[in-house]
């Protein structure tokens, strides 16, 4: 597999995560439940952590709101949290106190340098990061006149004035992250940071839809930006459950081999007027059972196809696979086939086997899959 050459960024440490250098691109996303509602938000945040996200991200109002984070920590939560802070430097004050792992603000935004200063001190007294979230909505007003517009030069520049803000009182620890809806304008804009600075880059597209459309433009912005090394941590953006944004971070992230544990790798046949198997409605049913039965994370190349060309030829390197006939199919592994059955038997045939499989893993012996 070829390997990425990973632009190299001054690392930056969240909780008992590191950001930048060679380690691994940290999955983030951000609870959508009220500071308020502690038991809501607990629920989630554990959520987020069993499926697989690095840093989790909170909307923190105002100060009561910022007790959350004392809360989670007695939760036994141990995945880092991150302050979502808009304007009220008291607010970031707050959560730093309470135990924020990172903070989230835009310097320039919270008032004067004094201000600024009493953050970034609190920060490097307690060893947090404070990460510079810009997007198109955000811009300052000189900026946008003088890009005409927020383009992806607006966009870079306002992000390197806030951290210079940071600069100026000597703190250093800091996260870029330049967001756009805009595909476009946010690969050009992340492209200029990553030449003019050597601060880590949180990837996102931001404000990017519904799950489909989201995925695409996720996929592209970030995906593309990831394979010229440029990007330490992402974010996908969804209207959606946001455990949903950790699956569509995976997905992303997997077939570009950045991540140490990338789970299934699905191959199947985009069908044709060869096939005689349902094999669409067949790909979703076994998608949907093993998200439910957590058999998505077993670290195997599995194969469902829809006649005996694409089957056990093509998807010889598959690990185990289905391939359809008329009325019936074949269950093959690594290009051996092992016995055929009735169609409506290959996918409880298949799901057996991998549940044998896991089973195996986990526990030292397996159940058995007869035909």
């Amino acid at each position: 597999m070829q390997e990425f050459e990973r632009r190299m960024t001054t690392p930056v440490t969240v909780g008992d995560r590191m950001i930048g250098a060679d380690a691994k691109i940290a999955i983030q996303s951000m609870t959508n439940t009220p500071s308020s509602d502690v038991r809501a938000t607990v629920r989630q945040v554990l959520a987020l952590q069993d499926a697989g996200c690095d840093i989790v991200r909170l909307a923190v109002p105002d100060p009561e709101a910022a007790g959350i984070f004392g809360v989670l920590k007695r939760e036994g939560v141990r995945i880092p949290l991150v302050a979502d802070i808009h304007f009220d430097y008291k607010i970031a004050l707050a959560a730093i106190a309470a135990g924020a792992d990172k903070i989230r603000i835009n310097p320039g935004n919270i008032g004067g340098k004094e201000k600024v200063r009493a953050v970034a001190d609190a920060c490097a007294e307690r060893g947090i990061p404070i990460r510079i979230g810009v997007n198109s909505g955000s811009l300052e007003k000189d900026l946008l006149e003088a890009f005409h517009g927020p383009t992806a030069g607006a966009l870079a520049e306002s992000a390197l004035r806030h951290a210079a803000l940071l600069e100026d009182c000597g703190f250093s620890s800091i996260v870029l992250s330049v967001k756009s809806s805009d595909v476009r304008t946010m690969i050009a804009a992340n492209r200029i940071l990553a030449e003019k600075t050597v601060y880590p880059l949180h990837l996102g597209v931001t404000e990017a839809g519904a799950h489909e459309s989201a995925l695409v433009k996720s996929s592209l912005g970030i995906g593309t930006l990831l394979a010229e090394g440029i990007g330490d941590t992402i974010r996908v953006s969804l209207t959606d459950d946001p455990v949903e944004e950790v699956r569509a971070a995976r997905a992303i992230l997997a077939p570009l081999g950045l991540l140490d544990d990338p789970g299934m790798n699905l191959i199947a046949c985009p069908t044709c007027g060869r096939t005689r198997v349902a094999l669409i409605p067949l790909v979703r049913a076994f998608e949907d059972a093993v998200r439910a039965e957590g058999l998505d994370r077993l670290p195997l190349t599995v194969a469902l196809m829809g006649c005996a060309v694409n089957g056990p030829g093509e998807a010889r390197e598959a690990d185990i696979g289905i391939a359809g006939g008329d009325g019936e199919g074949l269950l093959f592994k690594k290009g051996r086939i092992v016995r055929k059955m009735p169609e409506e038997e290959l996918l409880p045939a298949l799901l057996c086997e991998l549940r044998a499989i896991r089973d195996e893993r986990n526990e030292g012996k397996g159940g058995l899959c007869r035909g």
